[in-house]
């Protein structure tokens, strides 16, 4: 389906109160998506900056400013633990999936398998 590209300046108005919600929706859809990815990819041992190329190279785009917050966020959460150590003359902060994160991802997994099976069929179904 090919959808017509506007700048938002050329934007009608009701297309671009719809563009603006698309965006909102999707950022919604995303946040738990990436918490998801974040975890499974951690299950080997990265630092922040693999980790980001990790996730890229995998097809989930994210930035720093989501990506650390969000990896500090799950280590006060007990989901990761995390340790400094010096690797090409510089110290970096590595992550790995603690067992508590793995009990997680194990049902988030679970979660999103069932929600993928269920919703699925629906977006399949014919809309006449």
């Amino acid at each position: 389906m090919c959808r017509p590209v506007y700048t938002l300046n050329e934007m009608p108005g009701d297309l671009m109160e719809a563009e603006e919600i698309f965006e909102k929706l999707k950022l919604e859809l995303r946040r738990g998506a990436i918490v998801l990815a974040v975890l499974a990819r951690l299950r080997q041992e990265h630092y922040g900056y693999s980790l980001r190329k990790a996730l890229i190279a995998s097809g989930i785009e994210i930035d720093e400013g989501t990506l650390y917050p969000l990896i500090r966020r799950l280590e006060k959460q007990g989901l990761l633990l995390s340790e400094w150590r010096e690797e090409d003359k510089r110290q970096k902060r590595f992550y790995r999936i603690s067992e508590i994160g793995k009990d997680v991802l194990k049902r988030l997994t679970e979660e999103w398998s069932h929600l993928n099976s269920s919703i699925s069929p629906m977006l399949e179904e014919d809309e006449s």
